[in-house]
């Protein structure tokens, strides 16, 4: 299914429900709908050609959705690039892509005008807020463009995203991702639009990530109103989900135990929050339980993937999240649970592997594998590091894993993240949860450092809390009663904080770098 189709359905069953709401914006679905097929009737004037790539650099905003469907129906690709980048990162995610046509927001005109002279596919620039010199309008260009409907040729299987990774291990790289790869997930596992189902779904996570760009397809096909942070601040996402009447959300760890730790968590009413969904990083048993215990009415969601799987390849569904039973041994059970990432989507197939390729046993670390419809065709002009994760139908994901012994997927961190000392092979993740649960701990991340004895040494790094007394012995020493003795650090280091991706996701490899010379 092309994805333009997620747009059409609610424009012709639901054409005046609100499909956007994004500052003092109100958009609906036959509104937006109307501005996507002007702009992509310029870019078809602008001499677009199926496969051409056009990028937007702007933080999350209307425009972002109507150029996305803009670009599906002239068959074109598109880039969002990721808005956080440095100037030589953004040179870099411009000129790999090469696209034809870029939209930035006014607070990066600036950056993009000092790189001109390096763009050298970009034939038109278009600045989506203010006038500029040397510079399209977006609005002027709405204005004075037809609202023709434009019908994309380009059938499932064709490239319509380039969604560029992180770069944690040396330059991004663009993920290649088809109509298919959305279509498969959401014809699944979300209901289509119905008239007498009116929903809202409050988004946060930044539109170059593949979480939302998953969330946003899931909401336009579903019929729901899109309530548009441009970036997340607590404050703020307190307001607009009380103010909106908000129904839905997806977040990060991070976001959601800042929305918890806020001063202010109690003055809002959140009670028309149904679902909240958390994904793209791990999610820490603290605060999910946390979460838990302060939104008792709310079901949570926990989905699993990464941007070469087009997001949820696993999922931890609602009932998983209610902690009550009877039975003690029952509630242990689900308190494990809790900590998993669930079960494979019905549209997926996924595996456990050993460096062979060969499924390990149930309870044995291995890699993750999975196969389907949906995954990544490969990486933008590289084939070698394609052929390297991709094998054979199955897509290598570099996350390690078990399964128990009722299906349910337990992560034991990256593959590159795994510390090998002395012959054994300790996972960062089961470390970090352990120190996690001492109180005044903040937050940690254990690294594996070189040891000319043992191969690697055990570091952990900890974010303490603010009033915490909290030392480096108490920590060892916690640890060496919960955990076999070849597990526990032998140094702790105290940070103010620690490095993170746009959504959390602590940058080990940096944190290798910082102490990788580091003398006990």
């Amino acid at each position: 299914m092309n994805t333009t189709e997620f747009l059409l359905l609610p424009k012709e069953i639901t054409p005046d429900r609100t499909a956007i709401i994004y500052n003092d914006i109100r958009l609906s679905f036959n509104e937006l709908n109307i501005k996507s097929n002007k702009l992509a009737n310029f870019f078809l004037k602008s001499k677009v050609a199926p496969g051409d790539r056009i990028a937007i650099l702007q933080v999350n905003c209307n425009e972002i959705i109507e150029s996305y469907f803009a670009t599906s129906k002239v068959d074109a690709i598109y880039v969002p690039l990721n808005f956080r980048s440095k100037k030589q990162e953004i040179l870099h995610l411009i000129n790999d892509s090469s696209p034809k046509i870029l939209l930035v927001g006014k607070r990066y005109i600036g950056l993009i005008n000092s790189l001109k002279k390096e763009l050298k596919s970009v034939t038109h620039f278009i600045s989506l807020e203010s006038e500029e010199d040397g510079w399209l309008n977006y609005n002027s260009i709405l204005k004075n463009s037809e609202s023709q409907t434009i019908n994309p040729k380009h059938d499932e299987s064709d490239t319509n995203l380039l969604i560029y990774t992180a770069g944690t291990t040396g330059k991004s790289k663009g993920v290649m991702l088809s109509h298919n790869s959305f279509s498969s997930f959401i014809l699944n596992q979300v209901d289509p639009v119905d008239p007498e189902i009116n929903e809202s779904n409050i988004l946060t996570v930044p539109l170059f990530h593949i979480a939302g760009i998953q969330s946003m397809l899931s909401a336009i096909y579903a019929g729901r109103t899109l309530i548009i942070q441009s970036q997340f601040d607590a404050k703020e996402w307190l307001v607009l989900a009380e103010k909106e009447n908000a129904n839905r959300a997806m977040m990060v760890p991070t976001m959601l135990k800042m929305i918890l730790d806020h001063p202010d968590f109690k003055k809002h009413n959140l009670q028309n929050l149904k679902i909240i969904t958390y994904g793209a990083a791990p999610m820490p048993k603290t605060i999910i339980q946390d979460a838990i215990k302060k939104l008792p009415w709310m079901k949570f969601i926990n989905a699993f993937g990464q941007t070469e799987t087009a997001a949820t390849i696993t999922m931890l569904p609602p009932d998983d999240h209610i902690l009550e039973s009877d039975s003690a041994e029952e509630l242990k059970i689900k308190q494990k649970r809790l900590t998993s990432i669930g079960k494979p989507l019905n549209d997926i197939e996924v595996k456990i592997v050993d460096a062979f390729g060969e499924n390990v046993q149930i309870g044995e670390v291995g890699e993750i594998v999975a196969k389907g419809e949906r995954l990544m065709k490969g990486y933008w002009n590289r084939d070698k590091e394609s052929s390297q994760v991709l094998k054979n139908g199955w897509l290598y994901t570099g996350d390690l894993g078990y399964f128990d012994k009722d299906g349910y997927i337990f992560l034991s961190g990256r593959s590159k993240d795994i510390i090998k000392r002395g012959g054994e092979m300790i996972a960062p993740s089961e470390v970090e949860e352990i120190i996690r649960s001492i109180p005044g701990v903040e937050d940690v991340a254990v690294i594996g450092i070189p040891d000319t004895v043992w191969g690697e040494k055990i570091i952990a790094i900890v974010v303490p809390k603010n009033t915490s007394s909290v030392n480096d012995e108490k920590i060892i020493e916690y640890c060496h009663d919960h955990l076999s003795s070849f597990k526990k650090p032998e140094k702790v280091i105290f940070e103010n904080n620690l490095p993170t991706n746009p959504l959390g996701k602590v940058l080990k490899n940096l944190l290798r770098d910082k102490y990788s010379k580091f003398k006990s």
